[in-house]
C-alpha cells in the first residue's frame, strides 16, 4: 500500500509535489496506536505524535491513510516531529537493509525518510 504526502513548496510558490509514502516508512516512523490517538490526530488536525496544532496544508505533513481492523485513520504530522520520527526510523532501517549498505541511493524505503528529513526540517 502506498500513501502520498505533500512535499515542501519550491519557494516560487508553485503548488506542492506529492511524496509517495510506501507503508514500510509509514511502519518506520513508529505511528502511535490509532486507540492512543485523540478525535483531533484521527482525523489529521493535530500532529500525531505532539498534539500541534490546527494543522493546515502548509504546516503538516501527510502521513497517509492508515487502515486498522477497527477502521481508517488520517495521520498527520508537524514538521518538527516528521523529521524527528523519520531521522530515528532511516538510522534504525539503514544497519539492517541490504540494499542501504549496498547503496543507500537504491533503497526506496531510506530514499523517502531521508525526504521526510529534509522536508521536515525546511522552514
Amino acid at each position: 500500500m502506498t500513501h502520498r504526502t505533500a512535499a515542501a513548496p519550491p519557494p516560487s510558490g508553485s503548488p506542492r509535489a506529492l511524496l509517495e509514502v510506501p507503508a514500510d516508512v509509514a511502519a518506520a516512523l513508529l505511528l502511535p496506536a490509532p486507540a492512543d490517538a485523540t478525535e483531533d490526530q484521527l482525523r489529521g488536525a493535530r500532529c500525531v505524535w505532539c498534539e500541534a496544532g490546527p494543522l493546515n496544508a502548509e504546516t503538516a505533513i501527510d502521513l497517509g491513510e492508515q487502515k486498522t481492523p477497527a477502521g481508517s485513520w488520517f495521520p498527520r504530522a508537524c514538521q518538527n516531529c516528521t523529521a524527528s520520527w523519520a531521522h530515528r526510523g532511516l538510522f534504525e532501517h539503514a544497519p539492517l537493509c541490504e540494499q542501504c549498505t549496498d547503496d543507500a541511493s537504491r533503497c526506496k524505503t531510506g530514499r523517502v525518510l531521508y525526504r521526510l528529513i529534509r522536508q521536515g526540517r525546511r522552514p
